[in-house]
């Protein structure tokens, strides 16, 4: 199964709905993502978040039209997306897509990349791809272990960021810049702006997490 959940994001950032509307098994909205669902013909499982970015009347046809609509109030300990997305993990699906989580207030949209490095979720859940995408980049999260990367034709450039503290024994196979055995401190920018040669890679590593994000020009 695979679910995609639609946060509150500027529609300026979102990539293409129709491209998730054919993989998606099941919606979820987070707060203005509920609405933004509906308003491109999308209909949600359930519902997520405060609603304190919709109108009144907006709510209103949220509830009528949701099986299920989540209503927690402003005050408290985690965010709208952050239910939302625990929610999702207990489906146990093979793939989550997070869209509507870039763009508009840098700490949300902070809050929303390190979702994705909670050792609460790596490497509980090593085994489900889970991603945060936007019109210009896919953020994914990875424990250590051997990675085939397949070109994407919209996203020319992939990059490589230790999570962890260092990455040990990094090896790019089928980049233009290969590596073999290296180790990425954080704060490293030595995998920044890479870029396949074929069809598809490898990235490898013995320890750490890494992210990877893929983008496009």
């Amino acid at each position: 199964m695979i679910i995609s959940i639609m946060a509150g994001g500027p529609e300026s950032l979102w990539p293409d709905l129709e491209r998730y509307r054919e993989m998606t098994d099941l919606w979820v909205g987070v707060d203005r993502g509920v609405w933004a669902l509906l308003d491109n013909g999308i209909k949600p499982k359930c519902g997520f978040g405060d609603f304190d970015s919709v109108s009144e009347e907006e709510y209103k046809v949220i509830v009528r039209r949701l099986q299920q609509v989540n209503l927690y109030s402003s005050e408290k300990d985690e965010t709208d997306l952050e239910i939302a997305f625990k929610w999702a993990l207990d489906q146990k699906p093979c793939e989550i897509h997070i869209l509507g989580a870039t763009g508009g207030r840098m700490d949300h949209f902070l809050g929303n990349i390190q979702l994705l490095q909670k050792e609460s979720i790596l490497p509980n859940h090593a085994d489900m791809d889970i991603y945060i995408v936007d019109r210009q980049n896919i953020f994914t999260v990875k424990t250590a272990g051997s990675y085939e990367v397949a070109a994407l034709e919209d996203k020319k450039y992939i990059s490589f960021l230790p999570v962890t503290s260092e990455v040990t024994g990094i090896t790019l196979k089928g980049f233009k810049y290969p590596l073999s055995d290296r180790c990425l401190e954080l704060g490293s920018t030595l995998c920044i702006s890479n870029e396949l040669i074929s069809e598809s890679g490898n990235v490898s590593f013995k320890e750490g997490i890494l992210m990877m994000i893929r983008s496009r020009d």
